[in-house]
């Protein structure tokens, strides 16, 4: 019965490490015209998402040169955008539809 324990807790963990990968993407909001964070911190060399969130009332564009990346994305909706790991720098990203306010960047240490 023993043996029975401790292959239960390591099922357990493997769920749960595997859950923890499919949800590990950063949330980055939309509202009000701005980014919610502005700067977002990652590790540099390591792949990464992020989850834009659009709470507004009108479609966004989530666009970075930087980061090669482009998506517009309805009010209400998010997206997914995997990036490639990058090297330690500051990238910048902007919704191009609120240009004026909508700016970040994501910083790779």
């Amino acid at each position: 019965m023993h043996r029975a324990r401790p292959a239960l807790l390591l099922a357990a963990v493997l769920i749960a490490g595997s859950a923890y990968a499919a949800d590990d993407a950063i949330r980055l909001v939309m509202r009000d015209g701005k980014f919610d964070p502005a700067v977002v911190e990652v590790p540099a060399g390591k792949r990464f998402k992020l989850e834009v969130v659009n709470e507004g009332k009108k479609a966004m564009e989530f666009e970075s040169k930087d980061l090669k990346q482009e998506k517009v994305i309805a009010p209400g909706k998010s997206a997914t955008v995997t990036i490639n790991a990058l090297k330690p720098g500051e990238y910048k990203f902007y919704d191009e539809f609120n240009e004026a306010t909508g700016q970040g960047k994501v910083v790779a240490r």
